[in-house]
């Protein structure tokens, strides 16, 4: 039955109870039946635009969902419902709620963890890397050991030269900014062009160098410090890179 053919339905039926004389002996147990009957009319009413209603999405956006983000099932499942299954929205939905509620997690006491590890295939570079959480039974979950072990090979590939920017070296840095000014120079910007021109370039230059703020090596689209928030999300613990140490052979 469709949605409109129940509503012509119960207004039929209102029209002949309103138009049926009844005793006041009758019109009690009316009283008594007329609740029931209209929660059981809320009720078929409810299930038929349910059964006219069509999914789109299925079980299977979902799980691939929850392995995209790692979120709950029913956290995936609202996600698509609000995105009519637009898998890509959710995924940045989800994501954005999960750097939201990682942020306010930040100044947790972090006094737990793990130092991973990381030798490349050929013997010639290693990294040893200390990641932090709150307690110890999220340092031995597989999403915390499976961050840690991310990172690492990600030092190992991308160089970084701190976990940020307060540790990049400020020989490092007024190095840098003097390459940048006569640059802008030769290409004869006025000096207050120059300023902003070197501070921009500088800002890049803290990009390429510092670990939380690298493009990930795997998805470029997000940095280092998106992939330990997003793991923060999920193991409901603040997480921090407290340290690393890159070796490699023949550089001191």
């Amino acid at each position: 039955m469709s949605a409109a053919s129940l509503q012509y339905a119960v207004f039929g039926f209102w029209i002949l109870v309103g138009g049926t004389k009844l005793s006041r002996a009758n019109q009690k147990p009316l009283t008594i039946i007329q609740p029931q009957f209209s929660v059981k009319l809320a009720e078929l009413g409810s299930a038929v635009t349910h059964r006219n209603q069509k999914m789109s999405f299925t079980a299977k956006d979902v799980q691939e969902l929850r392995q995209r983000t790692g979120a709950g099932m029913m956290e995936c499942k609202r996600a698509l419902e609000e995105t009519n299954g637009n898998m890509e929205q959710a995924v940045e939905n989800l994501r954005k709620k999960g750097i939201a509620k990682a942020d306010k997690r930040v100044g947790k006491q972090t006094s737990e963890g793990q130092i991973t590890s990381y030798i490349h295939h050929n013997g010639k570079v290693g990294v040893l890397v200390e990641v932090n959480c709150e307690t110890d039974f999220v340092a031995r979950t597989d999403d915390f050991k499976t961050l840690a072990r991310e990172i690492a090979l990600h030092i190992a590939s991308a160089a970084p030269l701190s976990v940020d920017k307060d540790g990049v070296p400020s020989d490092a840095v007024d190095r840098e900014k003097r390459i940048f000014e006569e640059q802008a120079r030769e290409s004869g910007k006025p000096e207050n062009i120059i300023a902003k021109m070197v501070e921009g370039k500088v800002e890049s230059y803290y990009k390429e160098v510092v670990l939380l703020s690298q493009p990930w090596v795997r998805e470029p689209k997000k940095t280092i410090g998106d992939l330990v928030k997003e793991a923060s999300a999920r193991v409901g613990e603040n997480i921090v890179v407290r340290r690393f140490v890159r070796f490699q052979m023949g550089e001191e």
